[in-house]
């Protein structure tokens, strides 16, 4: 980027990474001088939940397994109202993207901390930005009250990751990396961050797809991932992040498969105006980072298509508009027509469309 000026804001968190680091967990609810602890997961991750609020004993105030997708703000007001009864003085969040935003949405209204212990790839954990789904819409805000106080990585909570979900949750991850590298308020610290990130979960994805048990490959996915959602927190987000909460707010897609579908599109949309990312992103990557997205993408058995995960064809007009409808810095002017064909594209799963370039 050049010897140029640049702004860099560091968020305050507190990082434990490694393996079997859950079970610092209740040391770090007494650090924060709570003793009444929340436990927050999805309906599939009730068991551990429980067990947390097992290793929690007497400090645990009882578990929320509601936690769903998008963040409805429904879902959020009812675990505020489970917290206010129970007292509780801290939530403690285990899961992915889910339950870490049902987490900040409690945080953003009752001020309590939060611990959050990540068993995907996701990155939320490390940002301060929260996008809650209402009436078919998903809104996002930035404010240090939804930040987490404390993030324990533990490897072994990602062991048990399925292939499929490791995949997308990983590229999910690393479409925080690549915007950050290319984001307005981009600088030198997250631009290193960002391709380190790049380049750990680019190798270690697909070594998780031939074998999910190789401990190595999932220490450095969730390493990467981490390194993402630092990115995440530091810089703006353009066009990639906005599409995807457009299908998966108005669409009801899943999150991290709608972010793996869309990412090589929304980079080769925005590869003729950004040639310094670009050639970074080679070194990692290989000559069409583009392409290597979607080519990574079927290495791990991830969809390449918005068809694939439930997206109508007779959505794709009104996703362009409501993408089209709210003013948003992106490296490329945003053009109807190019994002139209944009979505056309990934809907059919076709290679990513740099413009100027021929393809097939």
């Amino acid at each position: 980027m050049g010897r140029q000026s640049f702004v860099y804001t560091a968020h305050p968190a507190r990082v434990i990474f490694g393996f079997d680091t859950t079970e610092t967990l209740p040391g770090e609810v007494e650090r924060l001088g709570a003793s009444k602890a929340l436990v927050l997961s999805t309906p599939h991750q009730e068991e551990q939940a429980q067990h947390l609020a097992s290793l929690l004993g007497k400090s645990a105030a009882g578990v929320f397994a509601g936690a769903v997708m998008h963040t409805p703000v429904h879902v959020s007001e009812q675990a505020v109202a489970v917290a206010s009864t129970l007292g509780a003085d801290v939530v403690v969040a285990i899961g992915g993207g889910s339950t870490t935003g049902l987490g900040k949405a409690i945080a953003l209204r009752t001020g309590l901390p939060q611990i959050v212990l990540p068993t995907t790839y996701a990155g939320s954990e490390m940002t301060p930005i929260l996008g809650e789904t209402e009436n078919g819409l998903k809104k996002t805000q930035t404010t240090p009250k939804v930040l987490p106080q404390v993030v324990i990585y533990d490897v072994e909570q990602t062991m048990s990751l399925p292939v499929s979900l490791s995949g997308t949750s990983g590229i999910n991850a690393m479409a925080h990396a690549i915007e950050a590298l290319y984001a307005r308020d981009r600088n030198p610290v997250t631009s290193t961050l960002a391709l380190a990130a790049v380049k750990a979960l680019a190798s270690a994805l697909p070594k998780i797809a031939r074998d999910p048990a190789d401990r190595d490959a999932r220490y450095d996915a969730l390493y990467g991932a981490w390194l993402c959602g630092i990115c995440l927190g530091s810089v703006g987000m353009a066009l990639h992040h906005k599409l995807c909460h457009t299908l998966g707010g108005s669409f009801e897609l899943p999150h991290a498969e709608t972010h793996t579908v869309v990412l090589p599109h929304a980079l080769a949309y925005n590869a003729p105006t950004i040639p310094d990312a670009m050639a970074a992103l080679q070194t990692v990557l290989g000559a069409d980072p583009a392409r290597a997205l979607q080519e990574l993408a079927r290495a791990v058995g991830a969809p390449v298509s918005l068809a694939a995960i439930g997206m109508s064809a007779d959505g794709l007009d009104r996703a362009t508009e409501i993408a089209m409808s709210n003013s948003y810095w992106n490296p490329r002017p945003l053009e109807a027509e190019a994002i139209r064909t944009l979505m056309q594209r990934a809907f059919d799963g076709a290679p990513p469309l740099v413009e100027g370039r021929k393809t097939v």
